[in-house]
């Protein structure tokens, strides 16, 4: 009975080193795929789309900071209250897997095990989860004061710093979602390692769903930012009048695009 109860342990050990490495390899496959899908072709992913969504929603906001400035400041108060309960579910979880491991660690003498890298994986998620939230929260702070400030006419520059630090709050708040879509197959690891490599390729597949879009909308915002490109080129007008579009370099710049690079650089040339 003693051998089998050792074998069985050993056998779980060894499905613990090869599948749970397997399931975080999937994950990170497909994260490096995101990662160089959104940087060569925006365009496809979800992410690129609502980047070029917020650079746009930015000048329109600037556009008319006397008619438009309570509908912005609304639209990041409800951003901030949303990243503010991602931030508390966060540090409330995260206060309670650090009770659950300090109540293992004194009754059963829990250290440096199986268990204890299960339970201060699943903390660090969290723990990211709570940052990247606070840093989004600092960073739609910072834009509320920015997006009513007068700037000279004709000035996109400073359009472009606030449409920057909007897109980098909602960076931080992609990251602190990832962090939850992470911990999900560190939770279902407590129940084996069978679990954790299932969910971690379930996740994978359904977030590729999530996150890239179907051809007919990638269709549309090309054709979008092509008009944009050819009217701002033709109208060479204010501020206020490339606001309506956009500019042709923010989307070259947010985009990454051989193509609108390639078109800018003609119509300067």
């Amino acid at each position: 009975m003693m051998f089998g109860m050792t074998f069985k342990k050993t056998d779980e050990e060894l499905l613990d080193y090869a599948l749970v490495p397997s399931g975080l390899l999937v994950m990170l496959i497909y994260h490096v795929w995101l990662l160089v899908t959104i940087r060569h072709h925006p365009t496809r992913t979800v992410i690129g789309h609502n980047r070029v969504s917020r650079h746009e929603w930015v000048f329109h906001m600037m556009s008319d900071p006397q008619k438009n400035g309570i509908l912005a400041i609304q639209t990041l108060r409800n951003n901030m209250m949303a990243s503010t309960l991602l931030a508390t579910i966060s540090i409330t979880l995260s206060s309670l897997i650090s009770a659950v491991v300090g109540r293992a660690g004194e009754t059963l003498a829990l250290t440096y095990t199986i268990h204890t890298v299960k339970y201060f994986s699943i903390l660090v998620c969290f723990l990211t989860a709570f940052l990247c939230s606070m840093q989004c929260v600092r960073y739609y702070a910072h834009v509320s004061f920015l997006i009513n400030v007068p700037s000279p006419k004709g000035s996109r520059e400073f359009a472009e710093f606030v449409a920057h630090k909007l897109n980098m709050g909602s960076l931080f708040w992609s990251l602190a979602l990832r962090a939850f879509y992470f911990s999900f197959p560190l939770l279902l690891w407590i129940f084996g390692p069978v679990a954790m490599f299932t969910c971690s390729c379930l996740m994978a597949f359904l977030l590729y769903f999530l996150d890239t879009v179907n051809p007919a909308s990638e269709t549309l915002l090309n054709g979008h930012v092509d008009g944009y490109i050819k009217i701002t080129d033709e109208s060479r007008g204010d501020f206020k009048e490339a606001a309506a579009l956009g500019d042709s370099n923010i989307y070259s710049t947010l985009l990454q695009s051989s193509k609108l690079g390639s078109a800018s650089n003609a119509k300067l040339n």
